[in-house]
């Protein structure tokens, strides 16, 4: 854990983690900091391995992956079970656990048939359970420093406008 994470560097992370393209510039006015210093800290955060990159998170639906799921696998030969997971593009995410099951898999498939097709490699490793993914109610949530006081003394960053709707709220 680092330790020497001020309040900006905190400000900086929970930006960033909402919109990683934010110009030095709008994060600085974001954070009262100005692109100079902003631009520094950014760079020792990086250096520090707290920020280790920045990518686009695409919707897997609009790719053709209409079902995401989570496989359960027993206890199997970790070699097989690595091996697997690296040949299976399907697999987004993957979980080394305690508990009765040692992996937790999320998936991305295009349909049914290909959920079966990716079940039958992990079925031949060992006992699975799957479940389907309904619906997502927290994905990419900001993570905070530990060990910082978690009580709001600041609102949170806002980047979208919200319009309320009838007049009196209630």
């Amino acid at each position: 854990m680092i330790d020497d994470l001020d309040h900006h560097d905190s400000r900086i992370l929970a930006e960033l983690q909402v919109d990683a393209r934010l110009s030095m510039a709008e994060l600085g006015r974001r954070v009262f900091l100005s692109q100079p210093a902003v631009t520094e800290r950014v760079r020792k955060l990086e250096a520090l391995g707290v920020i280790t990159g920045y990518r686009a998170v695409v919707d897997s639906a609009k790719l053709g992956y209409a079902i995401r799921g989570v496989i359960r696998v027993g206890r199997c030969d970790e070699p097989r079970m690595r091996r697997a997971i690296e040949a299976s593009p399907e697999v987004l995410t993957a979980y080394n656990v305690t508990g009765e099951d040692s992996w937790i898999l999320e998936i991305a498939v295009r349909d049914v048939a290909h959920l079966e097709q990716v079940l039958q490699r992990y079925c031949a490793l060992s006992e699975t359970s799957t479940a389907i993914i309904l619906r997502s109610l927290r994905e990419h949530a900001p993570l905070r420093p530990a060990m910082q006081d978690l009580t709001p003394t600041e609102p949170a960053p806002k980047h979208e406008k919200t319009a309320r709707a009838g007049g009196r709220g209630g």
